[in-house]
């Protein structure tokens, strides 16, 4: 077994680590546990894996698809590398599975990251003269991501994409600053972030919204232990300032203490 966060590996369990048990069943949705169903469902399909594990030899993107493209495989699946930019004549069915495997995230863009994956890879099949048809599996087939992407229908997932934003204050109806920061050592990752959310609480206005600080989506990462906190604001001329000041004094004290710090003027991501 592989964290591809962090790089660590070890052995496949023969018996469960807390109680003992030699009943063990592995549950996936990866890309190899995809690549075995269909060998077992279908055996005299020729199958091609694109993912983060057989991509990172240069080159290895041209290859596959090549082979892909020359009709010498008969399937591609992949991670969402595959979803964009590829015109392939003869794709004539797409599946998404687990199309709301990001739609749950905390992350206000969402919605947003999931209609436009669908919209993208339903878009490789059927480009050409044959008809194309797309299979979308879904745990929540009622959200208005999945019923907007499904039927084509950009105007109503903007409707209410704007709604929810404007509802709980987040862009386009206000700005966003991410504080980002790490440290080997859980506690001090934790004060520093929370020394940075007090100093920003108190040379802020009461028209910005502070939130945190709260431990990162993803608390670890290759042994660093990750806290954030986020400030909305529609107008904070103190904003920069504040930032400034919070920016030097990390910084001074990086090389020593092994915290980073980090600012995201309207960050792309949250996690």
């Amino acid at each position: 077994m592989k964290c591809h966060y962090c790089g660590y590996q070890e052995k496949m369990a023969n018996v469960c680590p807390s109680c003992g048990s030699e009943h063990l069943r592995y549950f996936g949705t990866g890309t190899e546990k995809v690549e075995e169903e269909l060998s077992r469902l279908l055996p005299e399909a020729r199958v091609v894996r694109m993912d983060v594990d057989t991509t990172q030899r240069k080159g290895s993107h041209e290859k596959l698809l090549k082979i892909f493209g020359d009709g010498r495989a008969d399937i591609l699946l992949g991670t969402q590398m595959i979803a964009k930019g590829l015109d392939f004549p003869k794709v004539t069915l797409v599946g998404v599975l687990a199309a709301d495997s990001i739609l749950h995230l905390p992350d206000f863009r969402a919605s947003e990251k999931t209609f436009q994956l669908l919209t993208q890879v339903s878009g490789r099949a059927g480009r050409h003269d044959l008809p194309g048809e797309v299979v979308i599996q879904s745990y929540s087939p009622k959200h208005y991501a999945i019923v907007d992407a499904a039927h084509h229908d950009y105007h109503q997932f903007y409707q209410r994409e704007m709604q929810m934003r404007f509802r709980h204050g987040y862009p386009p109806f206000y700005y966003l600053a991410l504080v980002k920061i790490s440290h080997p050592q859980l506690t001090k990752a934790a004060d520093a972030a929370d020394r940075v959310t007090q100093f920003l609480k108190r040379h802020l206005s009461a028209n910005a919204y502070i939130l945190g600080p709260a431990a990162s989506v993803i608390p670890r990462i290759k042994d660093r232990y990750r806290y954030q906190c986020m400030v909305k604001y529609k107008k904070e001329p103190e904003l920069l300032p504040a930032l400034r000041k919070i920016l030097d004094h990390y910084q001074a004290k990086s090389a020593k203490d092994d915290l980073q710090l980090s600012v995201d003027l309207n960050p792309f991501l949250l996690m």
